[in-house]
């Protein structure tokens, strides 16, 4: 018996969302690879979550060559004008890009406080020199808006209070 059809739509909850992408993506990483095992055909799948990080497959050793593939087939009236050195261009961006995803990545998991055993005394001091800053910032952000927020309870107070004496002179006077 099946489950039934499942309605495609967004994922509210996060966390519901980034369980089923985790899932999902696995599940489509593994069809293609039974894809490419049992049919022999040359897949490559490049997955990017919503955080920009990549997930990839190519059944081939070369995921250039199977994108040159894929533009040659694709883009037919733009081949005469895309050079292998273009190729060659937009793969080493593709590089350049990962290599960016990555570093911002491995920062990111610095701050949160992982992976911090790779880093040597200075990266450490750096690292909380930079959360040291933030938190400046922060505290400093937090500061002003409860300062926004007591002047506007000072401003309210001085109304009601106004508006109290009013009632005041009010009722003295019936």
């Amino acid at each position: 018996m099946g489950r039934g059809r499942v309605e495609l739509k967004r994922i509210e909850n996060k966390i519901n969302r980034q369980v089923t992408f985790a899932k999902r993506r696995n599940g489509l990483l593994k069809k293609a690879y039974e894809l490419s095992v049992l049919c022999d055909a040359e897949v490559a799948l490049i997955i990017f979550s919503n955080r920009g990080k990549l997930y990839e497959f190519c059944s081939t050793s070369s995921m250039v060559k199977t994108i040159e593939k894929y533009q040659r087939c694709s883009y037919a009236t733009l081949e005469a004008n895309q050079t292998a050195s273009d190729t060659q261009n937009n793969y080493h961006e593709y590089l350049r890009l990962k290599a960016r995803v990555e570093l911002l990545q491995r920062s990111q998991r610095h701050l949160l406080g992982e992976d911090l055993g790779t880093l040597s005394t200075k990266d450490l001091e750096r690292l909380e020199n930079q959360l040291e800053a933030s938190l400046k910032q922060i505290r400093s952000r937090k500061t002003q808006f409860m300062l926004d927020q007591l002047a506007d309870l000072q401003q309210r107070e001085q109304a009601l209070a106004e508006s109290n004496k009013l009632l005041r002179r009010k009722v003295q006077s019936c």
